[in-house]
């Protein structure tokens, strides 16, 4: 059974910085996909940025040059590094996984495994 626990989640001033931690059980990601989706109150998850099993990396366009998404070397922990951070990247952040290769704008159906969230709260 797969399973992804999101951390590293919390409050910071715009500028600040923060780093997401997603651990992987069951899931090993030399596999496909992995990603961080973003989703704020009324609106659909957003894919903030995503990486292949061979390291290739996407981001959307409001996190490029933030942003940086990462495997660890135990092949089970997955990061997001968020610098500069500004208002508008408050949200709650997933960790997803996907059976299948990284697809740009796919979106949510690309990936078949979540985890429960972790909120982000950057104030001005």
């Amino acid at each position: 059974q797969v399973q992804l626990a999101e951390s590293g989640g919390g409050s910071v001033q715009a500028g600040g910085s923060l780093r997401l931690s997603c651990a992987a059980s069951g899931y090993s990601y030399s596999r496909h996909c992995m990603a961080w989706f973003r989703q704020t109150p009324g609106n659909e998850r957003e894919e903030v940025a995503a990486v292949d099993s061979d390291g290739v990396t996407i981001y959307a366009d409001s996190v490029k040059g933030r942003f940086t998404i990462s495997k660890g070397s135990d092949k089970s922990t997955l990061y997001l590094q968020m610098n500069s951070l500004k208002p508008e990247d408050t949200a709650v952040y997933y960790c997803a996984a996907s059976n299948k290769y990284c697809q740009e704008g796919a979106g949510e159906d690309l990936y078949n495994y979540w985890g429960q969230g972790t909120q982000v709260t950057v104030s001005s």
